[in-house]
């Protein structure tokens, strides 16, 4: 199941469009996962990632916007309310950035690393962040919501994206022109 090395798996994959298979029981290999999952996420210069983002079916994500780390499994959005957009990236989808119309403020029920269960209420940039992640979760990605006028600016992106041989090495990030780099 994880790899001692976890990687980021790129648009294509068949991976990232699989629902994310519920964690039954938590242990030590999913505290490890998320530990390692973190590292990554931070390595690439990221505020959320999602398990099947690194090859790994199951309902987990980390998060960290810049005011402490989220490690959650099996997390599901309880309620949404309002609305916001913002222009959103993706580890998955480098080089892309498309704006995404979201809730403005979530509430999450999952479980911790210890499987103790948490409620969280976010708002704005971290409301965002877990609706990204979260949907990464059910098999959907940003580009889903991605407008007809969207899709045609993005397209030959896209294309690459799908055809870079795996071992290929992506582009430098590009997060200072994107605050959100899921």
């Amino acid at each position: 199941m994880p790899e001692t090395s976890l990687s980021i798996r790129l648009l294509g994959e068949p991976v990232l469009r699989k629902k994310a298979s519920p964690v039954k029981q938590i242990n030590s290999l999913q505290r490890d996962t998320l530990s390692k999952m973190a590292q990554l996420m931070y390595a690439a210069q990221g505020i959320g990632l999602a398990a099947p983002q690194v090859g790994i079916n199951e309902a987990m994500i980390v998060a960290d916007i810049g005011s402490g780390l989220y490690k959650l499994i099996n997390p599901k959005i309880v309620k949404k309310e309002g609305s916001q957009v913002m222009e959103e990236g993706c580890l998955s989808l480098p080089g892309i950035w498309i704006k995404v119309k979201r809730a403005k403020k979530v509430i999450v029920r999952a479980q911790d690393e210890f499987a103790k269960t948490l409620t969280l209420e976010a708002e704005g940039l971290l409301a965002c962040v877990f609706q990204h992640e979260i949907d990464h979760l059910k098999g959907r990605l940003m580009v889903d919501y991605a407008s007809f006028f969207q899709r045609l600016k993005i397209r030959k992106k896209l294309a690459e994206l799908k055809t870079r041989p795996i071992d290929e090495e992506l582009p430098e990030s590009k997060t200072k022109s994107c605050k959100l780099q899921l």
